[in-house]
């Protein structure tokens, strides 16, 4: 199949990954002895000054071009959700339990019905997560925004337990157990592909369609929310060893953040069916298969990485979940860190 990819729509990863890890070398210089090693990790730890026996652990991402698809179909509460969300589940990966969040809302004039619909989305979702908004900035930036665009980012800090953070590089062992978590639909992921494959920014009434498959508009399934995984995870978090928020660069990019030098993944693809709405978009862009699971999450969210003996307990306990796949050695996977089959 020869269709559009991530690049062509404006997003190259290649090109993304050695400014990621400059990045990640000059923010560095920074770091102090009280400052928790960025090793696989979706957030950032620091000691508490008050509390010697706990971390401060703090993520920040934005809802990418999502924005555009939800200017296209006026519809904005659902935005709000998905960055609270995406941030809550970040944290989540150490151990974390949210404690307060920031946004910053940057938007190209006064406009009550985007501001305010995506304040009741973050407002939702922080409720549900027991997480107090306490702050945030709203900047009217019309020399840099335009014909309704706008930029969400969100800004989360909770705590953990030193006894109780999750260190995967450390504890994932070979022969461990892999446990997918169904997502709710896209989340945060792949929206500048999407908006071309549909061809979205010049015609917008493409949201109202029903293709084959969907239960609603395309607008409708695009647009459900970010889900979170801190109400079925947090009762299973000691019997696990690491996990895996699927979001930008897909099962490729971040399952090997978690794993230890010379261990791989091998994931059943037989082990679910991947939801209409990706089926829906590879189709309206010709997305090659390997393009798509490496720009989205495919119906997989999270990935929980435990023990065999654990594997039963954890699935019985938490709704949705199934046996995704098994840690292997990497040299049983020609070198690579994921292999799907």
């Amino acid at each position: 199949m020869t269709g559009i990819t991530y690049r062509e729509a404006g997003v190259d990863l290649d090109a993304a990954a050695p400014i990621k890890n400059a990045l990640i070398s000059i923010v560095g210089q920074t770091h102090g002895p009280t400052v928790l090693p960025n090793s696989g990790f979706f957030a950032g730890g620091i000691d508490n000054p008050d509390d010697s026996e706990t971390l401060i652990v703090a993520s920040t991402d934005s809802v990418g071009t999502k924005v555009r698809i939800a200017v296209a179909a006026g519809k904005f509460r659902a935005l709000g959700k998905d960055i609270v969300n995406h941030c809550v589940n970040d944290i989540l990966t150490m151990g974390a339990k949210p404690l307060f969040f920031l946004d910053y809302i940057g938007i190209d004039s006064a406009d009550e019905k985007r501001i305010l619909e995506v304040a009741e989305g973050l407002r939702d979702a922080c409720n549900e997560a027991n997480c107090s908004i306490i702050g945030g900035e709203t900047a009217f930036l019309p020399g840099v925004y335009s014909n309704g665009d706008f930029d969400l980012v969100g800004f989360i800090v909770g705590t953990v337990r030193k006894d109780e953070l999750l260190t995967p590089k450390e504890t994932i062992r070979q022969g461990d157990v892999l446990l997918g978590l169904p997502s709710s639909g896209m989340h945060t992921n792949g929206a500048s592909l999407i908006r071309q494959a549909f061809n979205i920014d010049e015609n917008p009434d493409v949201l109202n369609e029903r293709p084959g498959g969907l239960h609603g508009t395309l607008g409708e399934a695009l647009l459900v929310p970010h889900r979170s995984y801190l109400d079925a995870i947090m009762p299973v978090m000691s019997d696990i060893r690491g996990m895996s928020h699927i979001t930008g660069g897909g099962f490729q990019e971040n399952l090997p953040r978690v794993l230890p030098d010379g261990l791989a993944v091998r994931l059943d693809r037989s082990s679910w069916e991947v939801p209409a709405l990706f089926n829906v978009i590879q189709a309206a862009g010709r997305v090659d298969e390997a393009e798509m699971f490496r720009v989205f999450n495919m119906g997989v969210g999270m990935i929980l990485i435990c023990a065999p003996e654990r594997a039963p307990s954890v699935l019985a306990a938490t709704d949705g979940a199934w046996k995704l796949g098994s840690v292997v050695s990497q040299s049983k996977t020609s070198g690579n860190s994921v292999v799907i089959e």
